[in-house]
């Protein structure tokens, strides 16, 4: 691991002084001023720890370790300075989040157990962090893959939602994507707990009873109750939540949220969730747009008018053209995303149409075929560009 060291002070002969007594225990940077600083972790980071200066001109101490912590909120922030009054370190911990406050002179020895300790932090951090990421990509694995062996249509339209997520919050550069692009894909998981029978009947336009109305209608709730168990998910798990509330507050679930107060991603979502089922009806994606503008209330007027953007299609489709590929079942491999439903020749829908193979997936298909038969050729999804590009 590259634990790299930042040394900020306007005085050129600390820094050198500094360079000739830790160099052979650390790897360490220095840079004349803040602003000076921040270049360098810019060009040369990342950084493990900062030590920076107090009383520096231009960009005092406390100003560049905030901007640090706004910029790299990771790496471990250090002061150093001849200023020993007590609000100076009561500023310099609370506005830059300071992990030690050292005074000057600093004896060659402390400042090294410092560092030591600086950078001891640091690998907590980190640590911490891939301890985390790994956990939650994980567990979102685990869901997927269960929701497509429990419910492949679920699981197809999870994957279609979270293409048009995907579309919609890169098309918008929004902040936090990766939680709307999870609530998208995992927005169908509460299905899990459904009957299968209420299911079928429901997915066939079948008449439901008020107990069955009212489980599916319930599904949100559980979505976002089984979210709820996994560390770092709260915000999708409340954009799961809130995935069929409509904008003027009526809908799931019937509380006093309304407009701005929905969660972004949830609004959407909500969005995001009537195109594609109305697209599933065989009506254009700019027919469905204009129905659902007649839906009053229901939308986000502005996350609407945002979906006509974010799908150009205004605009005539000149760009990568996607053209169906039959091929047989031994050929079908992980990634690839399927243009049709998957079926058993009986009509039993195993993988549904626009669904990306997983290694479960693949598994699921492999042990329904030793019992019946799989419908072939599978079409998968192939890219082609316009003759010219």
């Amino acid at each position: 691991m590259n634990e790299k060291i930042l040394f900020i002070d306007d005085d050129t002969n600390l820094l050198a002084a500094m360079q000739r007594n830790l160099r052979l225990k650390f790897d360490l940077v220095t840079a004349a001023g803040g602003e000076a600083g921040l270049a360098k972790m810019a060009g040369a980071g990342p950084f493990a720890v900062v030590v920076a200066d107090m009383q520096m001109p231009g960009m005092n101490g406390v100003q560049f370790l905030l901007e640090v912590q706004r910029r790299y909120p990771e790496t471990v922030r250090l002061m150093l300075t001849g200023n020993a009054d007590q609000q100076t370190a009561v500023e310099a911990v609370n506005k830059g989040h300071v992990f030690q406050f050292l005074t000057k002179p600093c004896p060659t020895e402390m400042l090294a157990l410092a560092l030591q300790a600086g950078l001891k932090q640091y690998r907590l951090i980190t640590a911490e962090r891939e301890l985390l990421e790994k956990t939650l990509n994980g567990g979102i694995k685990v869901l997927a893959d269960v929701l497509s062996l429990i419910d492949p249509l679920a699981f197809g339209r999870g994957e279609a939602l979270f293409s048009y997520m995907r579309a919609y919050v890169h098309a918008l550069t929004l902040e936090n994507s990766w939680e709307f692009e999870i609530a998208a894909m995992l927005s169908p998981i509460g299905t899990v707990t459904i009957p299968p029978a209420i299911l079928e009947k429901f997915r066939a336009g079948q008449a439901l009873t008020a107990p069955e109305q009212e489980i599916l209608e319930r599904v949100p709730k559980t979505g976002a109750d089984l979210l709820a168990n996994i560390p770092r998910l709260e915000s999708v798990g409340r954009i799961v939540l809130y995935q069929q509330k409509h904008y003027d507050g009526s809908g799931f679930p019937a509380d006093g949220v309304r407009g701005e107060d929905i969660p972004i991603g949830a609004r959407i979502l909500k969005v995001l969730i009537d195109l594609l089922e109305l697209e599933a009806q065989k009506m254009p994606k700019d027919a469905a747009l204009r129905l659902m503008q007649q839906r009053v209330g229901w939308y986000d007027p502005r996350v609407l008018d945002a979906t006509f953007a974010c799908f150009d299609i205004y605009l005539p489709d000149t760009s990568v053209k996607s053209q169906g590929q039959p091929i047989t079942l031994k050929d079908l491999c992980v990634g690839q995303v399927v243009l049709a439903d998957i079926q058993t020749v009986s009509g039993k829908t195993i993988v549904m149409a626009r669904s990306r193979i997983t290694p479960v997936l693949l598994a699921r298909l492999a042990n329904f075929a030793k019992f019946s038969p799989v419908q072939e050729p599978i079409y998968i999804e192939c890219l082609t560009t316009p003759v010219g590009d």
